[in-house]
């Protein structure tokens, strides 16, 4: 057969083809030949507009008119930030934002952040008169050295179910606060963010720039506390939560280096219903932990990480506490393999399902092995980083008891334990991976390059974990050669966002905590 024959029936196939992807298509074969994006129906470009951030839907409002008037329809601006230096949107003036108010967010506004300068008695009467369904607020003072006055605030959304204050080091928010206590009742979520992150090696005066034992009286109805890293917070702010919000379900005292846990015992005799403590980096000491009741207690989400509790104290507290089934408790020297056995032996252990013992170098491989076998099966969450004597040999004598797990961490953080001499052959930890845990969601390897090895034969095990593990949505590597080629793989495979390197990223066990939604803040 020559050239012009092969040429034609080429020609024929492929007009067949078309013919089929005609008849089937809903869109007449004239329409589908003259279809623009300007021909869109509103409704289908609204939807596009829906995925984009304000930023670029503001910029796409400047091509036509009938972009224009998409862009300001009010369904995409239910949830708004105003904080430039958060990725929100820059306001130049407060007539501006009184404008937004009123023409573009009005009632369909639910969740507003403003930064100290947004923040006057004006724009807080408007949102509370404009916007009848805004539930969620964010109020950054972080950055404030002078208040607003607030004197003349005769209105505030009345409708809050959450609310997140960032506090300033030195600006006491009373007189602002005394003016909205009267419209706060009914939040359920409270997050006070201190400056923590802040804060100098040199020994400062610290003011106590928010009254928490009068906010404490205007807010019955709190199911969720957060505290994060406020200096000047201690156990009497705890207590003083716990007199009057007994609906209390999750308490978060984070990075409250002044908290000692002597308040715990009234907290948990009080609030019935606290099931999550998280505590990272206070000054818990033993002796107040013992003296809590925890077998009377139906807490089941713990973090007590860097609070260098004792062993005895560690054993006491994870053989009462009647069904534990999160728990971060890195960085203890007191969490031996003792503790570990107890807590199989002598605890409730079969409720676990998410584990971090980062750091924890006092226990073996042996008892972390004997541990994972017997438990690993239930387990949703696992981490084991920071352990010098925690390698890949460890990992894939474990990983088929792990077959459910959809967060895993593994390895060190370069600078935080000794350089081991072993190398991690990274190929076979992957592809073992891969074969045992269909379900992974989130992967960290935080060992540093040169302790990997790998060999040209790399894409094959790479291959095996994208195909195999469909839900993996992060993965994280030290930045190198092999995290180079890892994103080139799974970038040809259009999955552009999923490898990720440790300076930027980070992943921990916080997405399996049943308050984790609640938890956030930015």
């Amino acid at each position: 057969m020559d050239k012009t024959n092969w040429g034609q029936l080429s020609q024929l196939g492929d007009g067949l083809r078309m013919m089929e992807e005609r008849r089937d298509s809903a869109i007449p074969p004239s329409s589908l030949m003259s279809m623009t994006i300007d021909k869109l129906p509103d409704k289908v470009v609204l939807q596009i507009f829906s995925y984009l951030s304000h930023r670029e839907i503001c910029r796409l409002a400047r091509t036509c008119r009938k972009w224009r008037m998409i862009a300001y329809d009010s369904r995409l601006w239910k949830s708004v930030s105003l904080r430039p230096e958060m990725s929100g949107l820059h306001v130049s003036s407060l007539e501006a934002l009184l404008a937004l108010i009123s023409i573009r967010f009005g009632p369909s506004l639910r969740y507003i952040e403003l930064p100290i300068e947004l923040i006057t008695h004006t724009v807080l009467y408007e949102l509370g008169s404009k916007c009848p369904n805004l539930t969620h607020m964010l109020l950054d003072f972080s950055t404030a050295m002078q208040l607003h006055d607030f004197n003349e605030l005769q209105g505030f959304p009345t409708k809050l179910r959450y609310m997140c204050i960032c506090l300033s080091e030195v600006i006491f928010m009373e007189g602002f606060m005394r003016k909205i206590y009267s419209f706060i009742n009914g939040l359920e979520v409270l997050h006070l963010i201190g400056t923590y992150e802040k804060i100098s090696e040199e020994e400062e005066e610290i003011y106590e720039v928010i009254n928490i034992h009068k906010m404490k009286s205007a807010t019955p109805n709190l199911r969720v506390v957060n505290l994060y890293g406020i200096n000047f917070v201690d156990d009497s702010h705890v207590e003083a939560f716990s007199s009057n919000c007994i609906q209390l379900e999750c308490l978060a005292v984070n990075y409250c280096a002044k908290v000692t846990g002597s308040s715990l015992r009234i907290l948990f005799q009080r609030c019935r219903k606290m099931r999550c403590l998280l505590a990272q980096q206070t000054g818990l000491l033993s002796e107040h932990v013992q003296a809590v009741e925890w077998e009377k207690t139906q807490l089941q989400e713990l973090d007590i990480t860097g609070t260098d509790l004792t062993s005895d104290c560690l054993t006491d507290l994870l053989t009462r506490v009647p069904a534990l089934r999160w728990l971060s408790a890195g960085q203890q020297d007191g969490f031996n393999d003792s503790v570990l056995r107890a807590f199989a032996d002598k605890g409730n252990a079969r409720s676990l399902m998410a584990l971090d013992l980062d750091r924890c170098e006092s226990l073996s491989e042996d008892g972390l092995y004997k541990f994972l076998l017997r438990f690993g099966p239930q387990l949703r969450g696992l981490v084991l980083s920071g352990i010098p004597h925690v390698t890949d040999q460890l990992w894939t004598g474990t990983l088929p008891s792990l077959r459910q797990v959809k967060i895993l961490v593994m390895g060190m953080t370069e600078g935080c334990c000794p350089k081991i001499n072993q190398k991690v052959l990274v190929d076979q930890l992957v592809d073992c991976i891969a074969q045992n845990c269909s379900q992974l969601e989130r992967l960290e390897l935080r060992w540093d390059p040169e302790t990997l090895r790998y060999s040209d034969k790399s894409q094959k095990a790479i291959d095996t974990l994208r195909v195999r593990c469909l839900r993996l949505k992060c993965l994280v590597l030290s930045d190198g050669k092999y995290y180079e080629t890892v994103k080139a793989n799974f970038e040809r495979a259009d999955r552009t966002t999923v490898v990720r390197t440790t300076t930027n990223c980070r992943v921990s066990n916080c997405y399996l905590s049943s308050c984790y939604q609640d938890l956030l803040f930015n």
